[in-house]
């Protein structure tokens, strides 16, 4: 007899270098709580995050330029994180880094444009006639291959949909059948048929077989109210490079040349200035009939300096167009050469044309409360029980190297304290680890000191 465990079905979340942020961490009246939402400290960096949060949500900040300025690990992308989690799921949030510019396949300032387009969304909304219900029959009828043969064909589908008003039995066209089979409908799915193209959406499994047993990672939804047969408001988000790429693929013929000059097509192709002008006079005119919305988003670029002359040059054609999102840029340095000149000092490497835009916002180094705070939330958000101790030695290594190397040392201190039969990290796991291992201030002053042994 064999008796075999069940496994929980409860997803186990990777862990980022930004998990445990869950927002900007305000209260009520916008002031920052000390820690909060995953964040600690740097209280005017996340009020004046936000103040650019409801200037999005007003929709007065369209084309506008913010530059997130501070020493390496001051939670720079921390911050521009959570001004994405705080605009929510629905508002697009396109996060790249500067390098990413210095493609082979496609220009530096087409992935600039991509990038763009990414992070402003499109909210169309449509009223549609649709059949809307649970699956409660879905039967193939079969018949005859007119074309002769063995095989049958499926002549049409009957499917039975009931609401909690009623029920109705549809018969429907083969190629509904095969909408249905991509879809993966089956009895006791919620889907909705709309009535003029045929489109089916399954929008999840009927909440009636949701059991605390039930293993499926499913999505459960309610019966629908109302009448079978009914008129739904549909609403679709995308964003405009989704637009862009859709109109940009070739409408071939399904003959095999076809097909096959479609494959052979390398992956990146540039999308023309001309295509994109079509598109934003289609967007333009929907939104005048009220149909869609424009959602600008945010397009977060870390190390903007980066990027060189060129690109800052374009930037300020693409800040300066009717649709842009909200651009967030972040660096850690000071006054440096701007990248694609030989003599031009800048401060953060930026343009100052470009800086003039920009409105920037410090961020400052973490001193040791802060830091033992944010180890103890990473420690929390990792599943690491760290004793007082130990907390304080790691604070001091933070305090003495960087935040990030602090962070790293945790985990090589969990599995030397599961070695030493211990669940908790103590003081010592912290001095062994830290004796085992150098940061980047220790090993450049023991090369200093042996430079003679090594090569030039």
């Amino acid at each position: 007899m064999k008796v075999e465990e069940v496994k929980s079905t409860v997803k186990t979340q990777r862990i980022s270098a930004h998990s445990h942020i869950k927002g900007l961490g305000l209260d009520e009246r916008g002031f920052a709580i000390q820690k909060a939402a995953g964040l600690v400290g740097q209280e005017q960096a996340r009020e004046a995050g936000g103040v650019v949060v409801d200037m999005i949500r007003s929709k007065k900040m369209a084309g506008r330029a913010i530059l997130l300025a501070g020493p390496p690990g001051t939670g720079k992308t921390a911050i521009a994180l959570a001004i994405a989690q705080e605009l929510g799921n629905k508002v697009p949030f396109c996060p790249m880094v500067g390098s990413e510019v210095y493609s082979s396949e496609i220009k530096k300032t087409e992935v600039l444009m991509e990038n763009f387009r990414r992070a402003i969304g499109l909210r169309i909304r449509e009223t549609k006639e649709v059949y809307e219900g649970e699956v409660v029959e879905l039967t193939p009828v079969e018949t005859e291959n007119p074309a002769g043969g063995y095989g049958k064909t499926i002549s049409h589908v009957i499917i039975g949909l009931r609401t909690a008003r009623g029920s109705k039995q549809l018969k429907l066209d083969p190629s509904i059948f095969e909408a249905l089979q991509k879809e993966k409908v089956e009895v006791g799915d919620v889907i909705y048929i709309e009535a003029n193209s045929g489109a089916v959406k399954r929008q999840g499994r009927c909440d009636t077989y949701a059991t605390e047993f039930d293993l499926e990672a499913e999505e459960y939804v309610p019966i629908p109210k109302g009448d079978v047969h009914k008129k739904k408001e549909v609403v679709q988000d995308v964003t405009l490079h989704d637009l862009d790429v859709a109109n940009s693929k070739p409408q071939g013929g399904q003959d095999v040349l076809s097909m096959m000059s479609q494959l052979l097509k390398p992956k990146k192709t540039e999308i023309t200035d001309k295509l994109r002008k079509e598109i934003n006079k289609v967007v333009d005119k929907y939104i005048d009939q009220g149909i869609a919305e424009l959602v600008p988003g945010v397009l977060f670029i870390d190390e903007v300096h980066m990027l060189d002359i060129e690109t800052f040059t374009y930037l300020h054609r693409a800040l300066e167009s009717a649709i842009a999102p909200i651009v967030i840029f972040a660096t850690n340095r000071g006054r440096c050469v701007i990248r694609g000149t030989d003599d031009i000092v800048s401060a953060h490497g930026i343009p100052l044309d470009l800086l003039d835009r920009l409105v920037i916002i410090r961020t400052l180094p973490y001193d040791k409360a802060d830091l033992e705070q944010i180890l103890k939330l990473r420690a929390t958000t990792e599943g690491l029980n760290l004793d007082e101790d130990a907390l304080t030695t790691l604070a001091e290594v933070g305090a003495r190297s960087t935040l990030r190397y602090a962070v790293q040392l945790l985990t090589p201190a969990s599995l030397t304290a599961k070695t030493n039969g211990r669940s908790n990290i103590i003081k010592e796991d912290i001095e062994e680890v830290s004796s085992l291992f150098l940061d980047a201030k220790s090993s450049a002053w023991i090369l200093s000191q042996n430079k003679d042994k090594f090569m030039l």
